[in-house]
């Protein structure tokens, strides 16, 4: 009788079942889409200062105020929707975040067109334009890839998306997979 396959995991989920899901279906695969990226810049930028595990279960607040993190609809929200968004307890209510998810999606806009995608612009400072594959027991807060995109977003007007949150950005989407080398998932 054969034994049953065992699952390893990084440590980091613990035994909260929405950081597992997180961990095991999202956090360090690849994706290339523009749409999934503005969520997670939303979503890492919302996160500045607080734990992770707080915004993932907001999720679904954010994308109901960010109008299903939809960049278009979003890049157009004025003064009211920053006003509504303030009142709207399924998000982190903090004026400064909610204004700069609206310039940060306008300045995304513009990244677009001059690159013709975010996923052009952000691996065009990765290594022949692929993800770094880590699979190492220990995780970094930043790469020499992280500040290079940090500084030139900075540079670009994009605010709450320093070196650190563009790391965790990028484990997000899969650009570095940070996965433990024994873990199922990587």
């Amino acid at each position: 009788m054969s034994k049953p396959d065992q699952i390893t995991r990084c440590h980091w989920p613990g035994t909260d079942e929405l950081y597992i899901k997180y961990h095991d279906e999202e956090w360090g695969k690849e994706v290339h889409d523009d749409d999934t990226f503005f969520e997670f810049m939303i979503l890492e930028s919302a996160q500045a200062g607080l734990s992770w595990i707080t915004i993932l279960r907001r999720r679904e607040g954010y994308r109901k105020a960010f109008a299903n993190f939809n960049l278009q609809k979003v890049a157009a929200f004025n003064d009211e929707d920053v006003e509504r968004l303030m009142q709207d307890e399924g998000i982190i209510r903090n004026r400064l975040k909610i204004k700069t998810s609206i310039s940060n999606a306008q300045l995304f806009i513009g990244i677009q067109k001059e690159f013709g995608s975010f996923d052009k612009y952000l691996y065009s400072f990765m290594l022949d334009g692929k993800a770094i594959m880590n699979h190492s027991n220990s995780t970094p807060a930043t790469s020499p890839e992280s500040d290079a995109i940090a500084k030139d977003m900075k540079k670009r007007g994009f605010k709450f998306f320093g070196t650190t949150i563009c790391y965790a950005f990028m484990q997000a989407t899969g650009m570095v997979n940070d996965h433990i080398p024994t873990c199922s998932f990587k």
